[in-house]
């Protein structure tokens, strides 16, 4: 996206420190309940709402990301034979 800052990441793997990081990506897929799913949503839209920024765990290390004020967010739904799949995105 242009015009975004580069971003200091304090804490990455052995609590090494990482200085103008383009890129972290943390993928995580479990089974959940759907009451689960939706707690889960919850706490994510009152950390954004309230806190402004998002909190996950790599390796047992707590991380927290700035977001912005305003956020691109895309939805999609796919529909098929074996499942459905609902993924959403947001970008700052």
């Amino acid at each position: 996206m242009a015009g975004r800052a580069d971003r200091t990441l304090l804490c990455v793997g052995d609590s090494e420190m990482i200085s103008h990081m383009e890129l972290l990506e943390f993928e995580e897929s479990r089974r959940l309940t759907r009451e689960e799913a939706a707690a889960w949503l919850h706490r994510l839209a009152d950390s954004l709402a309230r806190h402004n920024e998002v909190e996950f765990t790599i390796k047992g290390l707590r991380h927290r990301v700035a977001v912005s004020d305003e956020i691109e967010m895309e939805v999609e739904i796919e529909i098929e034979n074996d499942g459905t799949k609902l993924e959403i995105e947001l970008t700052w």
